[in-house]
């Protein structure tokens, strides 16, 4: 989990890794698992973790790659979704 507080406000970014994307999991289903990770982990650990966020971005990434670092052959998945009433609302990433 990475957390910054750009102009924006704070996001909370939870990063994970799934090897099969890219290959036999295409982003229509992967995007399904995000928001599942988004509701059912990154959510029950926001009391845990500190503020509330703006916004909650959920990666999938076939390798391991440094935050911010470009790895042309990395499959990586985003989404982002903000927090509201419990629950997490996609919005355009």
């Amino acid at each position: 989990m990475i957390w910054d507080q750009p102009g924006g406000g704070l996001v909370y970014r939870f990063r994970f890794l799934a090897p099969q994307i890219g290959q036999k999991v295409g982003f229509d289903s992967a995007a399904a698992d995000m928001e599942f990770l988004c509701r059912e982990y990154a959510l029950p650990r926001l009391a845990e973790i500190g503020p509330q966020p703006r916004q909650i971005i959920i990666s999938l990434s076939d390798r391991a790659v440094d935050f911010g670092v470009l790895d042309s052959d990395a499959v990586q998945f985003f989404e982002a979704y903000r927090v509201e009433n419990g629950g997490c609302i996609w919005e355009v990433y």
